[in-house]
């Protein structure tokens, strides 16, 4: 497969860009800063500078051009409210215009669980992310796309297992952004996984199990 990773140069993203070449797919890495240049070649991708703040539509569905799948999982990053809606909120909204009109159906959005930080003292700007990714997966869920909303745990770095618990919901808890990224690469190639909304964190099943356990609570059928 040919898949476009936006944010290519996060946590999530170069693993997911690594995982996919190493299993011999092609990752098309989309990154901001001239400076993640090397991160993304480093991870196995063909690297394309993009801002999602300020490039076109149409350079964006240029280099989509050609792409199986977009994976969407740029994010601000705790810089600030304005650079939430930005790159979180109208830069998720950009890239489904854009794969829409290069016709890559098959979008898979990196989102957040609701209780995220729930049970301590958040910030208003903590608040902002959250209202900003609930309409990030309801542009998400009424695009008309070949979507999957992805909503992870808590991200740690701790080396992965490919061990999870998946569901379309599931209680919260951690999960290492290496299993993130092999879950995702798992959701890129099943197409029978489609137009859900999946919580995925650390767990017994291997993620090829897990995604086909949320394919089988899909497909259950009414007694």
């Amino acid at each position: 497969m040919r898949v476009a990773v936006i944010g290519a140069a996060g946590g999530v993203g170069s693993r997911l860009c690594r995982i996919l070449t190493e299993r011999g797919d092609e990752a098309v890495g989309v990154f901001r800063r001239a400076e993640q240049a090397e991160i993304v070649s480093g991870a196995g991708a063909a690297g394309h500078q993009f801002d999602l703040v300020d490039g076109s539509d149409d350079d964006l569905e240029e280099i989509l051009e050609g792409c199986d799948a977009v994976v969407f999982t740029a994010g601000a990053h705790g810089t600030g409210e304005d650079q939430t809606t930005l790159i979180d909120g109208k830069g998720l909204e950009k890239a489904l215009r854009a794969a829409q009109e290069a016709k890559v159906y098959r979008v898979v959005v990196v989102s957040a669980m609701p209780e995220a930080a729930r049970g301590r003292e958040t910030t208003p700007s903590f608040e902002h992310y959250m209202r900003t990714k609930k309409r990030g997966d309801i542009i998400a869920t009424t695009s008309g796309l070949d979507w999957v909303v992805v909503r992870p745990g808590r991200l740690t770095n701790d080396d992965g297992n490919g061990r999870v618990t998946a569901g379309l919901a599931v209680e919260y808890g951690e999960i290492p952004r290496d299993d993130v990224a092999l879950f995702l690469a798992e959701v890129v190639r099943t197409p029978e996984l489609s137009r859900a909304i999946v919580e995925v964190t650390r767990g017994p099943e291997t993620v090829q199990e897990a995604v086909g356990t949320v394919v089988e609570l899909l497909n259950q059928e009414l007694p």
